[in-house]
């Protein structure tokens, strides 16, 4: 059998703005974020149409501080209150490399508290559901009024 591609990795592309109740940009940040084994079922799953796999379509924040590593399975802290609870993302394919081959996903959140958001994942569920990638990241301090715009990108590594 002839290898088509030797060595196909994943990575993550994030970037998150916050922008005030007046739509002034208050920080951005862009990082690269972790895929988690526990994903890989799920990924090799839908490539190949076996099982009830369900696509990552979903973004969280939360406000844990420890690491991503590879065995995450869930947000260390996932915010479920302030306006910045687990959401569906709008979802695309865009071209990083060749056409198509990037994820995007994409949410805004208005903020109706305060917090410290540390984290953020994709997921492919409303609750639960496998966490496909994960990132920590210093604290975006977000208020009432801001807000918070989250867009995940996965590509080849």
């Amino acid at each position: 059998m002839t290898k088509i591609k030797e060595n196909l990795k994943m990575k993550g592309l994030i970037s998150i703005e916050v922008k005030d109740k007046k739509g002034k940009l208050k920080e951005k940040r862009d990082v690269t974020n972790t895929i988690t084994n526990v994903s890989l079922a799920e990924v090799t799953g839908l490539m190949g149409n076996v099982g009830s796999k369900t696509a990552f379509t979903y973004l969280a924040v939360g406000t844990g501080t420890d690491a991503a590593a590879a065995g995450d399975t869930t947000l260390q802290t996932e915010i479920t209150d302030s306006g910045l609870a687990r959401s569906a993302a709008t979802v695309s394919q865009e071209t990083t490399t060749q056409t198509d081959d990037t994820l995007q996903l994409l949410k805004a959140w208005t903020a109706s508290g305060s917090k410290a958001v540390t984290e953020c994942g994709i997921l492919n569920a409303g609750s639960t559901g496998t966490l496909l990638g994960h990132q920590v990241f210093a604290a975006l301090n977000v208020i009432s009024g801001d807000v918070i715009t989250l867009t995940y990108q996965v590509v080849q590594a």
